[in-house]
């Protein structure tokens, strides 16, 4: 391991920055471009790459968890703060509108499948409407895992052409019906995305600007918070031609959505699974499931344990075992890559990246350090795809 590293900071040395490689293939190298050699330089920059925290460090993380978890939130309080959860998120956004995060610009980067097969190249070549120039925080660049849920044989681009060219007879069969077609938003399109719980707009945006010179394509949103949803259709970037914003709780699999099942190229869950009881993740991501095309991909980001944000709770506020409710009745969850595999591939999906980004963020005016920890991963629907029991 210590040789692969060192091979990792000789190629950052020499300028060679290894590219997000695509699914299915593994880099023989962890990816990033700050990588911390000299300790006396920690506060030279707010953000660094790749650190390895000593055993030390992990016993004082898990010592704080153990501390700040021994006191639980009351069961009766805990049912208010599920039954209530979009009130509180409501309130988040009336409070903070679209001024709280930051867009993220670096989705891009660690997603290239968020664009049609046929425009990654242009992007790589320099085509791209994103702002590469801005950096948010979760932009991680990490090693691949190389535990797949099922050993694929598929080269870079198998996953690509199989979301493009695979036809799903399902689908047509619901649009031709008994003689008549069923319009829906995006019934024309062939690319399609869904972002589950899209906020203000945060990622909308970022993508619309690409999609718009991409024809064909067409983007999906939804928030169960209303306010969320009323400041993405508000938003003087919002197309109707080529978006749809909707009201929906992913927890309530009742619920429609306004687009039939096995039609999404895309699903994009980026800190959105952390706010949900973990007794109920299980049963959103099998739905979500059903709603990709065969061979289409379901990108996730989230906490991962040992967070900084995870380790500042207070006592009082952990709900259940890594589960905790913020001060403004938000709530949040911090998982392993072990979990992340589980949850995913138990509702028949194909893991084809699973990483933990660990990096270190400094403040350097206070001169504090502080351990900023994700989980990211690439799953993806397999050609003949068997929905399992959530339960």
């Amino acid at each position: 391991m210590n040789g692969i590293w060192r091979n990792c900071i000789c190629h950052l040395r020499k300028g060679k920055v290894l590219h997000r490689c695509q699914s299915g293939v593994h880099p023989v190298a962890p990816l990033g471009s700050r990588i911390l050699t000299d300790p006396t330089k920690v506060f030279e920059h707010n953000m660094w790459d790749h650190m390895q925290w000593s055993k030390e460090e992990e016993e004082e993380a898990r010592k704080k968890v153990e501390e700040n978890s021994a006191t639980r939130v009351i069961p009766e309080e805990q049912v208010k703060l599920e039954s209530d959860a979009n009130k509180y998120w409501d309130t988040f956004y009336k409070i903070h509108k679209n001024n709280f995060f930051k867009n993220r610009n670096w989705l891009l980067r660690e997603f290239p499948e968020i664009l049609p097969a046929n425009q990654k190249t242009k992007e790589k070549a320099g085509d791209s409407s994103w702002d590469h120039g801005k950096t948010s925080a979760p932009d991680s660049r990490i090693q691949e895992t190389e535990t797949h849920c099922k050993e694929s044989s598929d080269l870079p681009d198998g996953q690509s052409k199989a979301r493009s060219d695979f036809s799903n007879p399902g689908l047509e069969e619901h649009r031709k019906g008994p003689g008549t077609i069923e319009h829906f938003p995006g019934s024309s399109a062939t690319f399609r995305i869904l972002e589950v719980g899209c906020g203000a707009g945060n990622s909308v945006f970022p993508i619309l600007n690409t999609l718009q010179n991409i024809p064909g394509s067409f983007l999906y949103c939804c928030d169960f918070a209303s306010g969320a949803v009323e400041l993405v259709k508000s938003h003087t970037s919002y197309r109707a031609a080529q978006c749809s914003a909707f009201v929906h709780d992913v927890c309530n699999d009742g619920l429609p959505y306004p687009f039939p099942d096995g039609i999404l190229d895309v699903i994009l869950l980026v800190f959105v699974l952390s706010s949900i009881h973990p007794d109920r993740m299980q049963a959103v991501i099998h739905r979500l499931s059903r709603l990709l095309k065969p061979g289409g991909m379901l990108l996730f980001r989230d906490y991962g344990r040992y967070d900084k944000t995870q380790l500042r709770f207070k006592k009082g506020h952990c709900l259940s075992e890594n589960f905790y409710v913020r001060g403004d009745g938000t709530r949040a969850y911090f998982f392993t890559k072990g979990e992340v595999h589980h949850i995913f591939c138990k509702a028949g999906l194909d893991e084809k990246q699973n990483l933990v980004d660990h990096r270190l963020q400094v403040n350097r005016k206070k001169q504090v350090k502080m351990h900023r920890v994700w989980v990211q991963g690439k799953f993806q629907k397999p050609l003949h795809w068997t929905q399992k029991n959530p339960s």
